[in-house]
């Protein structure tokens, strides 16, 4: 088993060349963190990653047997997961989407991004790791054309919330980080027919001030990771909508229930 020496923190992003995982990744580094992470295709951000010092490792978390391989040659220890990985295809309706595909979104937006977890537990700093996880949209209402997504990020929430109840040594958060302007919508771009109305929506968005600010993003990520267990364990936070920057956020401690996925309190009839 992995031992660990004091250092700052040992950060472990997966798809650390995604928009707003390089952003995390730059913010740390600058902090004096000891950087790792993956990516799918060597980018330019990686290659600026790389000059600065982060060790980076190649993954394509599309196929089962790529993450048990990765195993087999890499140990990590690490304090923080932080798990950046996410696409919005296939898009179109359920009934005319692809089903290889549609599975395919599944597993890389969610089955896999926990097997990868699972399997990087031996490896955590067992007084104090910490995994953070990315919601997305669709909680609310129904986001039609894109069920894979929107299904995989609602499971998301609630492994979140089960992980924190089964597994006491570590504390697990999510975040919704809004609509921010990354490469995650290009699929929505290139499928204008499929997109319907959000194809619009979206190049209105981008073209906008209205998107949220990939650094308050970096922000908020870097404050669910330091704050008390007992206020972000198993929680689902909202970087646009919930006041973390103010006390305010500090009422949720009012009710387990609360940022948590929930018929609770919804309801029309009295016995």
């Amino acid at each position: 088993m992995p031992s660990f020496k004091k250092v700052k923190k040992r950060i472990f992003i997966l798809s650390i060349s995604s928009d707003i995982g390089y952003e995390l990744a730059i913010y740390w580094i600058n902090k004096g963190y000891q950087v790792t992470g993956t990516y799918k295709s060597f980018s330019d951000k990686c290659k600026i990653l790389k000059n600065r010092g982060v060790t980076l490792h190649k993954l394509d978390l599309k196929k089962y047997l790529n993450i048990k391989n990765f195993f087999k040659k890499i140990k990590i220890k690490w304090d923080w997961l932080i798990v950046a990985t996410g696409t919005q295809d296939p898009i179109g309706k359920f009934l005319n989407v692809n089903d290889k595909e549609w599975t395919a979104s599944i597993e890389i937006n969610f089955t896999h991004q926990f097997i990868f977890l699972k399997k990087m537990f031996p490896y955590r700093n067992k007084k104090n790791s910490r995994v953070l996880f990315f919601a997305g949209g669709g909680t609310n209402d129904a986001t039609i054309n894109y069920s894979a997504y929107t299904i995989s990020k609602i499971a998301s929430i609630k492994m979140c919330e089960l992980l924190a109840a089964e597994i006491k040594n570590v504390v697990f958060t999510i975040l919704g980080p809004g609509w921010v302007k990354t490469k995650i919508h290009k699929s929505t771009l290139l499928n204008k027919k499929a997109s319907e109305k959000n194809y619009n929506k979206t190049i209105k968005m981008l073209n906008s001030n209205k998107c949220y600010p990939i650094k308050k993003v970096v922000k908020a990520c870097d404050w669910l990771l330091n704050q008390k267990k007992n206020l972000v364990n198993g929680r689902n936070f909202s970087a646009v909508h919930d006041p973390w920057e103010n006390k305010r956020i500090y009422k949720i401690l009012n009710d387990k229930n609360n940022f948590k996925l929930r018929r609770h309190g919804n309801k029309l009839f009295k016995n």
